[in-house]
């Protein structure tokens, strides 16, 4: 299987994706890009038009999207047992789309300084950001992962989230979170991607 061309920054949702490929186990080539410069060059937009990071080259493909890349390796690398199997089908992808959707645009919505009005709620498809918290606290405080007692690639898009929300305040630090996140940043590949990421950032600095 080719080599994968991995488009980065370090300080980007590029960090979800390199520690999905260390999960993953792949062989990837990073191609590291400044915003405003060689992120908006016409050489990139024609791999992501939208001129954003990440984006994987993979067999001919492109995959941009941090739910869809992981889902992507998820499959493209099943020795390494992040899919999800039958009976965890139904939770994977319902809270991958569940982050990727409500999760981030609550989030985004309240970093930006904007809150859903009550009599509004019902046009957001998420409703409100508590009721967003809410739900996601109520899964793992059942729940060590995303499917479960397993550790799946649906963790890598969601802990990641929960990760960056209890770090830099965007999320409460409500205990079942900061559990989350202690489980996942304790995973050996998940160190590795960061050292480099951080590592990159030093240089940079």
């Amino acid at each position: 299987m080719s080599t994968i061309s991995f488009y980065t920054n370090p300080m980007s949702r590029g960090q979800i994706a390199r520690w999905a490929l260390h999960e993953a186990g792949a062989d990837y080539e990073q191609v590291l890009l400044d915003y405003g410069t060689t992120m908006k060059a016409d050489d990139y937009l024609a791999i992501n038009p939208m001129g954003k990071v990440p984006a994987i080259a993979h067999n001919g493909k492109v995959v941009t999207e941090g739910p869809a890349i992981c889902a992507y390796l998820a499959a493209a690398f099943p020795e390494a047992g992040l899919a999800p199997g039958v009976d965890e089908q139904a939770d994977y992808f319902r809270w991958l789309f569940f982050t990727a959707g409500p999760v981030e645009a609550a989030i985004t919505n309240r970093t930006l300084g904007f809150d859903v009005p009550p009599d509004k709620e019902r046009t957001a498809g998420y409703g409100n950001y508590d009721r967003v918290v809410d739900v996601l606290d109520n899964k793992f405080q059942s729940d060590p992962y995303v499917c479960g007692s397993r550790f799946t690639m649906a963790d890598v898009y969601v802990g990641a989230q929960v990760i960056w929300g209890t770090q830099f305040g965007t999320l409460p630090t409500r205990e079942s979170f900061v559990a989350y996140a202690a489980r996942l940043t304790d995973r050996d590949a998940y160190k590795a991607a960061k050292a480099i990421d951080d590592g990159l950032i030093a240089e940079n600095s």
